[in-house]
């Protein structure tokens, strides 16, 4: 593919067209040096007042991530095309979704296409997760189906967010048959790929959106987790060079490269995973396995204790309060716990520092806030399937996580770690500390 640089689009000569403005996007970002040069040119054009230098100012703040103050300088440029789809992009970064769909509307004044308009409605609707809203943006661009790759890649964003993966996935096979180079359509198609499970597959995408797109970074660092999960630390460090070498300073590549370079030497007991196999095995045996009086079994089972592994989550004390469960029942089940090698109340010791440290949510807000998925958390591949593993599916689940516990699942480093902390640390929370 032919490769042009940012100098070759002159934000500040004349004005682009979008698409060159979309390609500009992309070169700016595809290493820190072209982000650097950009920023300098932004700096130098923002001492000028004119309309035409507050829109060309506004698009190249918006296109270095400075949402607030494109916001400003455009709002003072001419009215255009231009102008309110680039204001638009920018108030949906900065969540006011309302505002941005009133710029998308008032393109259509100066003769924007209306598929355009409709399809980026239903991503600022989507990404405000107004999805029946995006729904009809997306009906009423039903005509361009198998014509338009744009709007079956919106269908199958949408798609993803209500769940329906698999026609998500259709959907981004589609935009590839309409144009086989699309890198977002590509890097999602990966993505779900990977947490599907269907490792081949991902890498084969992912080596497709990296080919097509300059320095396309996210591709590049859910490679590399798949090939270092797959063994391949050479590839996956080639992956995250390849990432250095036009963002040295990027955060998440220098930890990931750690990490890397630590799995070369990185032993996995795999005598030690098969009896911590066994012993899940041990704690998921059913309390009706076991010969117990009639008094103790209907007792247990109105506590709703079905296994082993609930016994160890609840005390001597806790049982003994129960009606009609006294000394007797209590010897019962601690001779069978004993024949384990357990005794009640064995997991709560781990638990009982949090227990006393944290209190129940105050309000509703708090509440909504725990019971959030760790899926919007936005979390990197390996983080995720590291979650999937540990069963942890909320916030709350997290917050009741040490990072012990975390780097305790195979496959999970430093990097991740800090990936989640840094998560849970936007929404005021942290992991759990037993110091």
């Amino acid at each position: 593919m032919e490769q042009i640089s940012e100098r070759e689009i002159d934000l500040f000569a004349a004005l682009p067209s979008m698409k060159e403005l979309h390609a500009l996007s992309r070169l700016v970002n595809s290493s820190e040096s072209s982000r650097i040069r950009f920023a300098e040119r932004v700096q130098v054009e923002s001492g000028k007042t004119s309309a035409e230098a507050n829109l060309a100012v506004g698009i190249g703040l918006f296109l270095l991530g400075k949402h607030a103050e494109a916001v400003e300088k455009l709002q003072k440029a001419k009215d255009g095309i231009e102008k309110f789809t680039f204001l638009a992009y920018a108030l949906r970064k900065r969540r006011r979704y309302s505002e941005a769909i009133d710029c998308l509307q008032r393109t259509l004044d100066f003769g924007a296409e209306p598929l355009n308009v409709n399809i980026e409605k239903a991503a600022t609707y989507r990404e405000g997760r107004d999805l029946d809203s995006a729904a009809r943006e997306l009906e009423a661009c039903r005509n361009f189906e198998n014509v338009s790759a744009e709007y079956h890649y919106q269908l199958g964003r949408l798609q993803e967010a209500q769940g329906n993966y698999d026609k998500a996935v259709q959907n981004y096979k589609t935009v590839l048959e309409l144009a086989p180079e699309h890198h977002r359509a590509l890097f999602h198609l990966a993505y779900r790929h990977d947490l599907s499970g269907y490792e081949s597959m991902a890498i084969n995408y992912y080596k497709q959106a990296i080919a097509c797109a300059p320095a396309y970074i996210s591709a590049l660092l859910n490679l590399a987790v798949l090939y270092e999960d797959t063994g391949h630390f050479d590839k996956a460090g080639a992956c995250i060079d390849k990432v250095l070498e036009c963002h040295p300073n990027h955060p998440r590549a220098r930890l990931f490269k750690k990490d890397v370079d630590s799995s070369k030497t990185m032993y996995y007991d795999e005598e030690r995973e098969k009896k911590r196999s066994r012993k899940n095995q041990i704690l998921e045996t059913p309390i009706s396995d076991f010969e117990l009086s009639v008094r103790s079994r209907n007792c247990l089972r109105k506590m709703n204790i079905r296994t082993l592994g609930d016994l160890l989550n609840i005390t001597e004390a806790e049982l003994l309060s129960y009606k009609n469960f006294g000394e007797t029942s209590l010897r019962e089940i601690k001779a069978i716990l004993d024949t384990k090698g357990l005794r009640l109340g064995m997991a709560l010791e781990d638990k009982s520092l949090a227990s006393g440290e944290l209190s129940g949510p105050s309000s509703p807000e708090e509440q909504g806030l725990l019971n959030k998925l760790v899926d919007d958390l936005q979390l990197s591949v390996r983080a995720r399937k590291c979650l999937q593993k540990l069963n942890l599916h909320t916030v709350g689940e997290l917050t009741r996580t040490t990072e012990a516990e975390l780097l305790g699942c195979k496959n999970f480093g430093v990097t991740s770690l800090n990936e989640i902390k840094k998560a849970l640390s936007g929404l005021g929370l942290s992991l759990r500390n037993l110091d």
